[in-house]
């Protein structure tokens, strides 16, 4: 997994005024951080160096990574914007004994230690939907799964204390009851079980969003649902 690196204030600068630009010459460049000369030169290897910005002939221009990465830019505020984790939110059904059963997880790992509800996982770059479910479910417990598209919910997880806003989620919500292979109970950060609803009603920590999440899942809808919910510091 790559991760992109932190940069400078004078590089951010660099790429908001290349991001307005087809090209421009150094001592545009130069102007726009404020540095002298040795500095500007500096942060722009830099930014060659990360492949950001490429030099042909004398002036400089965005690489597609660095039009992609500037791109993220808060232009007023010169910072990259902060946006939601988008993921993946996977509904399954299993039919055990004439009962209709689902997949839930226990959360091994902060933040919200020792939660119940619905596997889930992050959308990975250049992955489908449908990729990212069948990868997610098979990495976690072992099962093989194709899914359908049930919608769409955006949660924001507020601290109840602080009233600060500590998780922002947009979950792609899938849905299959036809699956193949041995649920692996087990796996870093979490176990896997087999629960009917009725079960998870009387589960003290599920997440809050739980019912809500399934019913999604299992009726294909409303599309679009935005909820807010607020956990303890303890929770965190």
């Amino acid at each position: 997994m790559s991760h992109e690196a932190h940069i400078h204030e004078a590089q951010t600068k660099i790429l908001r005024e290349l991001l307005f630009l087809p090209a421009t010459n150094f001592a545009e460049l130069q102007r726009v951080t404020g540095l002298e000369s040795d500095h500007a030169k500096f942060h722009i290897k830099r930014l060659a160096e990360l492949g950001y910005i490429e030099k042909l002939g004398a002036s400089y221009q965005l690489t597609v990574k660095g039009k992609e990465y500037a791109n993220k830019l808060d232009t007023d505020a010169g910072v990259i914007e902060r946006q939601p984790k988008v993921a993946v939110m996977l509904v399954v059904q299993n039919m055990i004994d004439g009962k209709k059963h689902y997949l839930v997880q226990q959360r091994l790992k902060h933040p919200l230690y020792g939660f119940w509800g619905c596997p889930t996982g992050k959308v990975r770059w250049g992955e489908s939907l449908f990729e990212s479910a069948a990868r997610e479910l098979y990495e976690e417990t072992g099962l093989r799964a194709q899914f359908t598209f049930s919608g769409i919910y955006h949660e924001r997880v507020v601290h109840e204390t602080t009233g600060e806003i500590v998780e922002d989620k947009l979950f792609h919500v899938m849905f299959t009851d036809k699956f193949e292979g041995k649920l692996k109970v087990e796996f870093e950060g979490g176990r896997n079980v087999w629960r009917t609803m009725a079960e998870m009603i009387n589960e003290p920590r599920r997440y809050k969003s739980f019912d809500l999440e399934t019913k999604i899942g299992i009726d294909g809808g409303p599309k679009l649902t935005e909820m807010t919910f607020g956990y303890s510091g303890d929770d965190f």
